[in-house]
């Protein structure tokens, strides 16, 4: 892949661009409460880093194609802005793409979901996982890992390996196997020191979640539609249902308890049993008494 020339900052074009005679060619979701703070930043505080467009088509149809800063144009299309400043660059739609996507990984942390989906963006858009390792400064496996990890909908292990609780390689096996040997390659994984003893009951907590609710998780809100009154009464509906099985469950539980109760009592207060008990060594019950008013107490035998 040919490297882009640094331009010289004595050589950059700065202009103030008209907001309408923009247009984006790869637009992307964003997290609605971040967009508002950024609204309500360059309201306040002004535009501190102007946009980067594309002037190679603006002489073919008028109009630039945005390259880097869509929350900052989107912010000023909802201020009601006539114009905004940018950078103006003249390229191939090849380059004005990779500077894009350079500048979006640039901005988030490495080993992370979004770093993830970035890597797959560029990925999607028509580059090796060879030119994306130059890119990010990872291996070219590093990189075929997290984007397929992506493609399969794995944000639950992603997690994993970004909290440290295991690595790559551990997430990737887990990614390939069946849930019947899910538990087999946990127990490998522990007996070759991938995972230990320190970590292990949260790794079979993230399996069992990923298990029983799937492979995505529900934090990774800008690619997802947002939570709707109706998520959050399914939500709370499912909750409560859960608590009442867990009532039911423990009403039904106590009471064959409190019926077992009943029964030693009755048996305890047969002479018969009581000299059994007595001759192998039980003749003293367990405390029992108190919350249900049962005492188990055995009848004295006769001589």
């Amino acid at each position: 892949m040919n490297q882009s020339k640094i331009t010289p900052m004595a050589e950059r074009k700065y202009r103030l661009i008209p907001v309408e005679k923009i247009v984006v060619l790869n637009s992307r979701n964003r997290n609605k409460q971040k967009f508002a703070e950024n609204v309500r930043s360059i309201e306040q505080v002004g535009l501190r880093k102007p946009i980067v467009v594309n002037e190679r088509g603006f002489e073919r149809n008028g109009q630039y194609e945005l390259v880097c800063g869509e929350g900052r144009y989107l912010a000023h299309k909802e201020l009601g802005k006539a114009e905004i400043a940018a950078e103006v660059i003249n390229c191939d739609k090849k380059t004005a793409l990779l500077y894009s996507l350079v500048e979006n990984i640039a901005r988030v942390p490495p080993g992370t979901m979004w770093f993830a989906y970035e890597m797959k963006r560029m990925h999607d858009s028509g580059f090796s996982y060879t030119e994306i390792s130059k890119i990010v400064g990872k291996s070219g496996s590093y990189v075929s890992s997290y984007v397929n990890l992506i493609k399969q909908g794995e944000e639950r292990l992603i997690q994993g390996v970004e909290q440290g609780l295991f690595s790559m390689s551990f997430a990737t096996q887990v990614a390939e196997s069946d849930k019947s040997t899910v538990q087999n390659v946990l127990m490998d994984a522990f007996d070759d020191g991938m995972v230990n003893c320190n970590t292990v009951r949260r790794v079979r907590k993230l399996m069992e979640l990923r298990l029983n609710h799937g492979k995505g998780t529900r934090k990774h809100d800008s690619r997802r539609k947002d939570f709707t009154l109706k998520d959050l009464t399914r939500e709370i509906t499912q909750s409560t249902k859960e608590k009442e099985d867990f009532v039911r469950e423990t009403t039904r539980k106590e009471n064959r308890l409190l019926t077992l109760l009943m029964g030693m009592s009755s048996l305890m207060e047969d002479s018969a049993t009581a000299e059994l008990l007595a001759a192998g060594g039980l003749g003293t019950p367990p405390q029992l008494s108190g919350q249900y008013g049962i005492e188990l107490t055995p009848t004295a035998a006769t001589t």
